[in-house]
């Protein structure tokens, strides 16, 4: 297939993967027209930035208050349990941390989070949540993938292959310290999409206080040389190109000339020195325990402004056990949640200010949550069936909350959202259509929520 001149290159690109000039929506192909990508809806988001807190922050203890779990305390209630998939008598456990009303909404926060607390009033509360995978591993997979074990293209690929990015010498994915364990690369991989479309790694997998910067990007070579290696190069795949029209081969290239691009103009993108004093103390930057997390917070509203289409940052280490994870010391949310707190409204108040959080759709949340029983007397378990996520900006209503789990914060009960609801909302507020954003792979059609999946338009605006 030749590169037609009026098409440009990320449009021969996406035509090529998806089949000698055919982009596949929900099973008929359409070709692709010459002019730039466009949404198949009007978009609500520009862009996204994920917070990704590994591990199951516990939502009865930060932001699903039940007074049952207080006058409930200690005592033995029967829960179908997660992962016996039986019922069992279980020590109800009350959060450890106050609720109080915040805001003009009056949402409960606990005290675990008093600066988010200061933001309720843009915050979009999903109570219902719920999930497959009751393992770390699964239910991660699930939360980036929409799949619990089949390798399949992560949340920030499908985004990228269906919007591309608003600026050629950047990746439309970046993740920020991702998590180096439960899936891994897996986490923000292209699997089977062109490899262009995969997460670029900012700062080091698993260490969530690295620098946030983009490794190798500077050559030793002088400009003259790094320009006639280049060329050189260039040639070699335009003629093995032309002897395989692999897509795969395309993608390749793809993000080869992209590393180029970004060589000659992405070595400044993320740069702290270039923030006011007032600005890196609001998020938090040079104190601790917020310095490693406020980092990740400032880079992510700096890709956001330089026309990244997705961005996740994560609060994850390196360790076998995800940070998040409390199954005998629920008292270490406190620690975690100091840590985060502050970037976080840091980079609300940031995007609000400069006018960006209209159009940037920030989402918040773990795998799953946790119970509302004991584990090994001051821990809590995995809960996958009713968990929160909150969203804000970028087309959702704010100072709002949609659904809710039973009275003990245990199992989604009413206005019940699945992980691939969320997704196709996501999708949807960003201008695509989740059924119809698909890739045809070994004889199918595919898409991030499979054959699932529903917009929740009761939270948009």
């Amino acid at each position: 297939m030749d590169h037609p001149s009026n098409f440009s290159r990320r449009q021969w690109l996406r035509s090529a993967a998806c089949g000698f000039g055919y982009l596949a929506f929900s099973g008929t192909a359409h070709r692709l027209a010459a002019a730039p990508p466009t949404t198949m809806h009007p978009a609500r988001a520009k862009r996204v930035i994920f917070i990704f807190m590994q591990g199951g922050p516990s939502q009865v203890d930060t932001f699903d208050y039940k007074p049952a779990l207080f006058a409930n305390d200690g005592k033995m209630v029967d829960f179908h349990v997660p992962r016996t998939r039986q019922v069992e008598s279980r020590k109800v456990f009350k959060p450890l941390w106050d609720f109080a009303h915040h805001g003009q909404c009056g949402r409960q926060v606990s005290t675990l989070f008093p600066h988010v607390a200061e933001h309720v009033d843009d915050l979009c509360f999903l109570h219902g949540m719920h999930t497959e995978g009751v393992a770390h591993g699964p239910a991660t997979i699930f939360l980036h993938t929409g799949s619990t074990s089949l390798v399949r293209p992560s949340v920030g690929a499908w985004i990228s292959y269906g919007l591309g990015s608003d600026n050629e010498n950047l990746p439309s994915f970046v993740t920020v310290n991702p998590p180096a364990n439960k899936g891994g690369p897996r986490n923000y991989g292209n699997a089977f999409l062109p490899a262009s479309f995969q997460g670029t790694v900012l700062g080091h997998p698993g260490n969530p206080n690295a620098a946030p910067e983009i490794r190798h990007i500077h050559s030793s070579l002088p400009a003259a040389d790094q320009e006639r290696e280049f060329n050189f190069l260039r040639s070699l795949n335009q003629a093995q190109l032309k002897a395989n029209h692999d897509p795969q081969l395309d993608g390749a290239i793809d993000s080869l000339e992209m590393a180029w691009r970004m060589q000659n103009h992405a070595g400044n993108i993320v740069d702290l020195d270039r923030e006011t004093p007032e600005t890196r103390e609001l998020y938090g930057v040079g104190a601790e325990p917020t310095d490693g997390f406020a980092r990740q917070c400032i880079a992510a509203r700096q890709l956001a402004e330089s026309g990244v289409r997705y961005i996740q940052i994560s609060h994850c280490d390196n360790s076998a056990t995800p940070v998040w994870d409390q199954h005998n010391d629920m008292p270490k949310h406190e620690e975690l949640a100091g840590q985060v707190d502050k970037p976080i409204a840091g980079l609300l108040a940031d995007l609000k200010r400069r006018g960006l959080l209209d159009d940037t759709l920030v989402w918040w949340g773990g795998e799953f949550g946790r119970t509302p029983f004991s584990q090994n007397k001051n821990g809590r378990d995995h809960n996958p069936r009713g968990f929160t996520t909150w969203l804000a900006g970028g087309g959702v209503k704010p100072g709002y909350a949609h659904g809710s789990t039973d009275e003990f914060g245990f199992q989604a009960v009413q206005d019940k959202v699945h992980m691939h609801d969320l997704h196709a909302t996501i999708l949807h507020l960003l201008g695509m259509d989740h059924e119809r954003l698909t890739y045809n792979y070994a004889g199918r059609d595919f898409r991030l929520t499979d054959v699932h999946g529903r917009v929740v338009r009761e939270i948009l605006m």
